[in-house]
């Protein structure tokens, strides 16, 4: 048959680039490129992407279930594991009730179709309100905010980088991560085009990454300061007659005087000592971001993983709304994904709903804060977590503390993973499922369209084949739905449900294209696919670009998508769609929610313990005088699952401490010595890094290392270990609005390891025989 070209979107990051496969006769990918015919990434392809292959042929992925026994984890039919696994999870419900089993899902899994489609069907079957994501370890400040402003949790505005004239940018460092809850392909060109046509990127980050290099300019910023620069910004936009309320905003916000007043005691120049950022800068800065005719502030994860990470967020499209570029060409826009259709009746958004057994912590869009998962294992009583679900994740690397959640993994009565490999958490599982290779797998990005610089669709349909009896992850997740449910029988019976449901559903609600029709007519008018097929068919059918069965013959369906538009579809630049979005009580932006004001006490609280501090003497007035620390990206990693694959743990993709130089000389290090890193939580030992990229007072550790632990089966990674920064981060320091775990501004102290001296030669005894013969040319 001889090599054959695919095409499919490339499923490691936000970036939702096209690429080109090459593929031999046994199915296994020999060259990956970047695809030229899509119309959004158009050929852009990162060093990630271009390891598709490796990963896809990783010799250590599991191609068969794990059971584990007295031995260890030993390989096992599909049948087994599942009713393995079915037992242990009926068993658990019945004996401790629907609570004590938990369910994390990680990063991974919002790369995927299976995970949005299949998860929150699997929480409905188990009933528990233990769910736990990473997203409390990334961007739930981002949600949270969103929802309190706009109603809508999942209505996250973007910055148009195609249009914008002013991009002012926090936290973030997209040349590294290729971006992140704004989907752009080719990151970096889109900055360089902004400057080309004469706008301006300011970046504000404690480090110089890459991303700030190629800034016009860059503001070295305090961790965990930002909601201080924040909301100066706000105070000058006031202060000076620079907020406007633009014509298309004009009735549509409430709150301008409550934040107002509350930006007042918040001048650049009270808040310039807290960020090290200038007063004068600030004001530059806020002037600069009003005069611009578009501009958008955009903050990410630097902003969200901090103690005030909800407050930034909301800040940020504070400012987006003051300057009058919410919603508008150039500005912080609203996608509109070809699968969500805009005829959803929303209820407005809502917190708390039940709260933690231990530790009394808000639900939070329907999940709770991973930092307290291991308070719910470790603590007796009932409701306590006996059992966990985990699918596409490793927090033992990525939650807070991971040390502490490792040791309660290892008491749980039971634990299933739907996982690739044999990790740092998966190692706990009784029973492991892994997902077929990435070439077999479907690919529609149903979490991250919704975030996407541009409208755009593509779909992936898998490049080979399955086995005879191999599950699809969609049949893995669907399969422990109906289980957990108490049901028997063919998973494909839970797509059915959910496809006759929403068809009843789209039927009976006006304003649906579908409105007044028969569910049974629409059935039978879907693809003939796989049932996660059907599903994405009815869902594009049904979106705001789709044929609505029939009532617009020109729209999409997947059997067009994938058909006629094998490389993706461009469905144009962002349109303004605000009055699609907002769906508060009030039916307006809440520019000042109650929540959020009142939280900005705990602003007060920092500047008046600065002013007592500064007042008394203390050396603690000035934080450059300790350390804090701070995460960092790497352009060849995507958190822990990429550190298995030879290519991507070369190079500057290493576990390093990074240090300013003045740091270093003043605690007797140089580059290459050991340095010991201790904070409440625990001590890790990292290899000296200095570099003037870092401010004073500021160490980095990388994100997601930490390999090697016994009963793992990464050979790669494990040879390149390196540490897991969340040894030293503390599971008891979170946002309290969004309970997200804190990573950047995390205090810790330094300790120079002394280098151990080499052992003396050991002379050896004299005896009457040699204790070798002697060395020559002949017996070397």
């Amino acid at each position: 048959m001889g090599d054959r070209t695919a095409f499919r979107t490339c499923p490691l990051c936000e970036a939702l680039c096209g690429l080109e496969l090459t593929l031999d006769e046994s199915g296994a990918v020999t060259r990956v490129r970047g695809d030229r015919d899509d119309p959004f990434s158009r050929g852009f392809i990162c060093p990630k992407g271009a390891t598709l292959g490796g990963l896809d042929g990783d010799p250590d992925r599991l191609a068969e279930p794990l059971v584990r026994g007295a031995a260890g984890h030993a390989p096992a039919g599909w049948a087994d594991a599942f009713g393995a696994a079915g037992d242990a999870i009926g068993e658990m419900i019945r004996r401790h009730g629907k609570d004590s089993v938990a369910i994390y899902v990680g990063n991974p899994t919002a790369h995927s179709v299976a995970g949005p489609l299949y998860v929150g069907a699997l929480v409905k079957a188990v009933g528990t309100r233990n769910l736990y994501t990473a997203s409390t370890a990334d961007q739930m400040p981002k949600h949270v905010s969103s929802g309190h402003m706009f109603g809508d949790p999942l209505a996250i505005p973007v910055p148009d980088l195609d249009r914008t004239d002013h991009l002012l940018m926090l936290g973030a460092n997209p040349l590294e991560s290729n971006g992140s809850l704004c989907s752009a392909p080719d990151f970096p060109g889109r900055l360089k085009a902004i400057r080309a046509r004469g706008g301006k990127v300011t970046v504000v980050d404690p480090r110089r990454t890459r991303t700030a290099a190629l800034a016009d300019e860059h503001l070295f910023i305090r961790p965990g300061t930002d909601a201080y620069l924040l909301i100066a910004l706000v105070h000058t936009l006031f202060a000076e007659d620079l907020a406007t309320t633009a014509a298309h905003l004009t009735g549509r916000v409430n709150g301008l005087d409550e934040l107002r007043a509350l930006s007042l005691d918040f001048p650049p120049e009270r808040v310039a000592p807290v960020t090290g950022i200038p007063a004068a800068a600030i004001r530059r800065t806020a002037r600069e971001l009003a005069a611009a005719e578009r501009a958008a502030v955009y903050g990410r994860i630097g902003t969200c993983t901090q103690s005030f990470g909800t407050l930034n967020s909301w800040l940020v499209d504070a400012l987006n709304v003051l300057t009058g570029n919410l919603d508008r060409p150039g500005g912080a826009m609203f996608p509109r994904p070809a699968h969500a259709p805009v005829y959803r009746r929303k209820r407005p958004f809502t917190t708390g709903r039940w709260r933690s057994r231990v530790r009394d912590l808000p639900e939070v869009n329907g999940e709770l804060p991973v930092a307290t998962l291991a308070d719910e294992i470790e603590t007796p009583g009932e409701g306590r977590i006996r059992a966990l679900i985990t699918i596409g994740g490793n927090p033992v690397l990525s939650a807070p503390n991971g040390a502490r959640l490792d040791r309660a993994l290892a008491g749980l009565e039971f634990m299933v993973s739907v996982d690739p490999y044999l990790n740092e958490t998966t190692r706990h599982a009784h029973v492991v499922l892994p997902p077929p290779r990435p070439v077999q797998t479907p690919h529609y990005d149903l979490a991250l369209l919704g975030l996407a610089v541009r409208d755009y669709a593509r779909y992936s349909p898998p490049v080979v084949p399955l086995d005879d009896g191999r599950p699809s992850e969609s049949d893995i997740i669907a399969t422990l739905a109906v289980l957990a449910s108490g049901m028997d029988g063919d998973p494909a019976a839970l797509d059915e449900l959910i496809i006759t449901s929403t068809l009843a559903k789209a039927t009976a609600v006006e304003g649906s294209p579908v409105h007044g029709r028969e569910p049974d007519e629409l059935r039978k008018m879907l693809d003939t696919g796989t049932p996660t097929e059907q599903r994405l068919d009815m869902m594009l059918r049904l979106g705001p670009y789709g044929d609505g069965f029939g009532a617009d013959p020109s729209g999409l369906t997947l059997t067009r998508l994938r058909t006629e538009h094998p490389h993706g579809i461009d469905l144009g630049a962002l349109k303004p769609r605000l009055h699609e979005v907002l769906c508060t009580t009030s039916g307006r932006i809440e520019l000042c929610p109650t929540s959020f004001a009142a939280d900005v006490d705990r602003l007060h609280a920092g500047l008046a313990r600065r002013a007592a501090a500064s007042a008394g003497g203390s050396a603690a007035a000035d934080p450059a005088d300790g350390f804090v620390l701070i995460g960092r990206r790497q352009l060849r990693s995507n958190n822990s699952w990429l550190h298995n694959i030879p290519e991507l743990v070369r190079g500057s993709n290493t576990c390093t401490l990074q240090l300013n130089p003045d740091d270093a000389a003043r605690l007797g290090v140089a580059a290459g010595d050991t340095v010991r890193v201790v904070s409440r939580t625990g001590a890790v030992e990292a290899v000296a890094d200095p570099t003037d990229t870092l401010m004073a007072g500021v160490v980095s550790l990388p994100h997601g290392w930490g390999h090697g632990l016994p009963g793992t089966r990464t050979g790669v990674a494990a040879r390149h270990a390196g540490v897991n920064a969340n040894a030293v981060t503390d599971e008891q320091d979170i946002d309290p609005l969004s309970g997200n775990a804190v990573f950047n501004g995390v205090p810790v102290t330094l300790e120079p390891v002394p280098a151990t001296p080499p052992a003396p030669p050991v002379r050896p005894v004299r005896q009457d025989v040699p204790l070798a013969a002697p060395e020559t040319a002949d017996t070397r």
